[in-house]
């Protein structure tokens, strides 16, 4: 990108951003958020957001602005059709060339050429059976339907504005006022929303469908959406002492070396039991853990040292565990096993491909829903045996105990 941030990001009045609204552009056919692309480019996320979606007039202190028009990247085709693309359907339409035949010629499905033709074509006959197409004309109403936001439904509609008001006041949720809705009035489509309508009428104020203080009949009292956090954003469970997976050894991540676990835990019945699940990255050889107790730190603690101990010292290379909090006593499990523990990255299953797998498998054995609590220690090494006995295709259809014992007499 050959764009020059600028330095200076004072306002600088009614000065054309050209160079900064290519960049801007560019950056958001790239993938960037909205707010990351104006950081980048050095302006104010409002400023995109009017750029891509234009601007209606508020109370006579701002004039309407239109969406910035720009052309998608001509490596295929985007998700709406450009001017060029009409040209090309009106040129083909006075020669007589099928909808599927432009279709094909322009990489679009039959139905967009079809349905581009009735929506900004003009009918030649009252009862639409034929369309004049012209380019330009099409072009300018799609770029006046893009614009947003649109109006809303509520607030075109006083008698539904009323209803959802009224019941808001009342304390109904807005889901239970849906359905109030369309048992009240099942032959009028125009008295129907979804919940979702409502909280982005409270919400979103621009819009001034309903009133302000209804949001505080919400059960969450909140008058402005709370964001899901991202993976990458969470808070470490464990504030000190944990070790990423980025940092683990090589040799863990290409299964060479026998040695290296993963661990999860599968819960019981209204999360009151637990079994620890342990499986071998190479062999895939699984041992179970009992947590005839529950899963607290200091419980998880003590069954690990004592599942853990039994193994042979060249089995106790590492461990990878996601970040429950079950793990917070992990620095006294490395000390008393000499085995060091590498935690997952949030939201990151994957990175445990073989325990969650063998999770799935283990659910054959202790069905979701069910209390694990009951299961002896006795059984669970009965279960343990039988999966380790059994072929796995991505062994080459050796049982896990097989390839242990290989790697291990190799290793030796």
């Amino acid at each position: 990108m050959d764009h020059q941030i600028r330095e200076d990001r004072r306002p600088q009045g009614r000065k054309k951003l050209i160079a900064e609204r290519t960049a801007y552009f560019q950056l958001m056919r790239q993938g960037y958020s909205n707010k990351e692309a104006c950081r980048i480019v050095g302006i104010n996320p409002r400023t995109g957001k009017v750029w891509r979606n234009g601007r209606h007039a508020h109370k006579g202190l701002s004039k309407a602005r239109p969406p910035v028009h720009r052309e998608p990247s001509s490596a295929g085709p985007g998700r709406y059709l450009r001017e060029s693309e009409r040209i090309h359907i009106a040129d083909r339409r006075r020669e007589k060339a099928s909808i599927r035949t432009i279709a094909a010629e322009l990489g679009r499905s039959p139905s967009t050429i079809s349905r581009e033709i009735r929506r900004n074509g003009i009918p030649l006959h009252r009862g639409g059976s034929g369309w004049a197409y012209r380019p330009h004309a099409a072009q300018a109403r799609a770029d006046a339907r893009r614009p947003r936001p649109k109006p809303g439904k509520i607030g075109q509609n006083p008698e539904l504005r009323d209803f959802i008001q009224d019941h808001l006041s009342t304390r109904w949720s807005p889901e239970q006022i849906c359905q109030a809705l369309r048992a009240r009035f099942p032959d009028q489509p125009e008295m129907h929303v979804t919940h979702e309508t409502i909280y982005q009428a409270l919400y979103v104020q621009g819009r001034g469908e309903l009133r302000r203080g209804l949001t505080r009949a919400l059960r969450t009292g909140r008058a402005i959406r709370r964001p899901h956090r991202q993976s990458h954003k969470r808070q470490p469970r464990m504030s000190t002492g944990m070790v990423m997976i980025s940092e683990r050894p090589a040799e863990a991540a290409d299964r060479a070396v026998p040695g290296h676990w993963e661990g999860d835990l599968i819960i019981g019945k209204a999360h009151k039991s637990a079994i620890g699940t342990l499986v071998e990255r190479s062999s895939r050889f699984v041992a179970l853990v009992h947590l005839p107790d529950g899963r607290q730190p200091a419980q998880m603690r003590d069954a690990l040292i004592h599942t853990v101990s039994a193994l042979p010292a060249q089995l106790r290379r590492s461990l990878t565990w996601d970040q429950g909090s079950e793990m917070h006593l992990h620095q006294q499990f490395s000390t008393a096993t000499d085995m060091p523990v590498y935690f997952c990255d949030p939201g990151s299953p994957w990175q445990r491909g073989s325990n969650e797998n063998t999770n799935g498998l283990l659910r054959q054995y202790f069905p979701k829903g069910t209390d694990l609590s009951g299961h002896d220690p006795e059984h669970l090494k009965a279960v343990a045996i039988e999966l380790n006995s059994r072929p796995r295709k991505t062994l080459g259809w050796e049982t896990p105990a097989e390839r242990l014992a290989k790697l291990l007499a190799t290793a030796s």
